[in-house]
């Protein structure tokens, strides 16, 4: 009897900064993996930002991109987790920078015809001290399908702090518990469906 793999897990944090730089956005994604751990996944975290990542819709951009070893992390995982802030409303430019890598894989599909992405799960972390978790989700939700993710049920946990205000995530003295709820929620949801996808995946398109 051979037992099953364990669920892999990818976080890419989508921070502005760079390493050893704090960051709230890590923070967050770093809280989800210990619950999806606790869920039975392996887990590993990126910083998109300590990685030279050039603009474009490429797998792979020639010499000095390291998009092509982080998509291959991607194509290694079950479930991938995006943590971005909020910037002006928006996903952090990083954050995009990493959807549009993704999207080079639109149009790729397995050898069942079915998107090269089918069968991995997607899902969001946000932060920020102004307005608009909701619609930096759905920004990030709206990427990851069009890509080929699933998306479970609540599959986003945020934190936003009182606007025009200095406080960070990071800076807090304990989790929120509404927070760590949502993110408790967040990896239970997505780990199911996850094992779901393992167990009866998508059928191949009708030719």
């Amino acid at each position: 009897m051979t037992s099953t793999p364990p669920l892999r897990a990818l976080a890419i944090v989508c921070t502005l900064n760079r390493s050893p730089a704090p960051s709230s956005s890590q923070l967050l994604a770093e809280q989800v993996l210990e619950l999806l751990a606790a869920e039975g996944a392996t887990t590993e975290l990126v910083r998109a930002a300590d990685h030279t990542i050039p603009p474009g819709v490429a797998a792979d951009m020639g010499e000095g991109d390291d998009w092509p070893a982080l998509r291959e992390r991607v194509l290694r995982c079950d479930i991938l987790l995006l943590a971005t802030p909020i910037w002006l409303g928006h996903p952090s430019s990083v954050a995009q920078r990493v959807l549009e890598r993704l999207n080079a894989d639109i149009s790729e599909t397995d050898d069942e015809g079915r998107p090269l992405m089918a069968g991995r799960v997607g899902a969001v972390a946000v932060v920020g001290n102004e307005d608009g978790a909701h619609k930096v989700s759905a920004d990030l939700f709206q990427g990851l399908s069009d890509i080929g993710f699933t998306l479970p049920p609540q599959a986003v946990t945020y934190w936003v702090g009182e606007a025009m205000q200095g406080t960070d995530y990071q800076d807090l003295e304990r989790t929120p518990e509404k927070v760590g709820a949502t993110s408790a929620a967040l990896a239970s949801t997505t780990a199911h469906l996850a094992r779901v996808l393992r167990e009866r995946p998508f059928p191949a398109p009708p030719s």
